[in-house]
């Protein structure tokens, strides 16, 4: 019988390489968006599958919604992707990330438990759990210490998978995320709008890109690696929390580098360095030590960083080059 998957997220960056990827290996997919992602527009990174994919659309504060769907299809997996992104620190973005990086994992967990106990569940957890380590690399053994309402949520939702796992005896595990990119990011994140820049100047679109810290570093890998990943650990024969990276930092500039050079261009010419982006530095250097999950689950990066800097690039030279004609 085939597999029966269901994504959280699905329209999103890792959702939609996700969905793609285990259409590929037979599962029959369905996934959750918000139901003020109904405009096709929001759907694009899905356009290639859309007739491959079942959508469940959902209000984002309902829970209702989320207990219906699942009893309704009654998945073999659950890959909890949706996230909240927001990093202000307020009473609206602790009850925002809340509900979609805990309540929501409660939800899933006791259904699994009560509803179906042979369904597996991957939860989408972040690097910003160490933001305030002083490991230089960091391993599943590191200490979590978020500085962010973000990152404390996931921390929590980390802890609920765990009770769930050991308590309930459930196939329930998580993925400590570090940075990971693609064309299908969202242009709030530097390398999207970096390689997008680029690509706008080198057409003639725009003449100047504005950006703040050159020098800030980061673990960025490609969210198709990163997919496979998740896939893995539940096909594994235990429950375990892995961290997913590259084990490579790259800085800001590293991307200019190599976005500019791949379009023949030096981008001291067209970057203006604003200092009032410049967010406060990070207290830690996250660099992910991806030791555990190469040997157990077999699984590493195939992308390199040039590679995938100069593809985005290239992504975005296409989506352009069409746009104008």
């Amino acid at each position: 019988m085939e597999k029966i998957a269901l994504i959280t997220g699905i329209a999103g960056q890792d959702g939609s390489y996700l969905a793609e990827m285990l259409i590929d290996k037979g599962y029959k997919v369905h996934g959750t968006v918000n139901l003020s992602n109904r405009d096709v527009n929001a759907l694009w990174r899905l356009s290639n599958i859309l007739d491959k994919v079942t959508l469940h659309y959902k209000k984002i504060e309902s829970n209702c919604d989320i207990r219906a769907t699942f009893l309704d299809i009654l998945p073999d997996e659950v890959y909890h992707l949706a996230s909240n992104h927001e990093v202000d620190i307020s009473v609206d973005s602790y009850i925002s990330s809340r509900k979609i990086n805990l309540d929501d994992v409660a939800i899933f967990l006791d259904l699994i438990a009560t509803s179906k106990p042979s369904c597996r569940f991957f939860y989408a957890s972040s690097s910003r759990i160490f933001s305030e380590t002083t490991t230089t690399s960091q391993n599943e053994l590191v200490n979590m210490c978020p500085d962010s309402i973000y990152g404390l949520t996931k921390v929590a939702g980390m802890n609920l998978v765990k009770i769930y796992r050991e308590k309930k005896g459930i196939f329930a595990c998580s993925g400590i995320l570090y940075n990971h990119e693609s064309y299908r990011r969202s242009l709030y994140f530097v390398p999207k709008k970096v390689t997008v820049a680029a690509a706008k100047i080198k057409l003639g679109i725009e003449s100047k890109l504005v950006i703040g810290d050159v020098n800030a570093a980061r673990d960025w890998g490609f969210s198709g690696d990163f997919v496979n990943a998740m896939w893995r650990m539940l096909q594994s024969d235990i429950p375990k929390d892995y961290i997913i990276g590259t084990g490579s930092t790259h800085k800001v500039s590293d991307i200019l580098d190599i976005a500019f050079e791949s379009l023949d261009l030096d981008w001291h010419e067209y970057v203006k360095i604003d200092h009032s982006l410049v967010r406060v530095s990070d207290k830690a250097v996250l660099v992910a030590d991806i030791s555990e999950i190469k040997k157990e689950l077999g699984w590493s990066p195939t992308m390199h960083f040039s590679e995938l800097i100069k593809s985005m690039v290239d992504e975005s030279i296409l989506e352009l080059s069409n746009y104008e004609k």
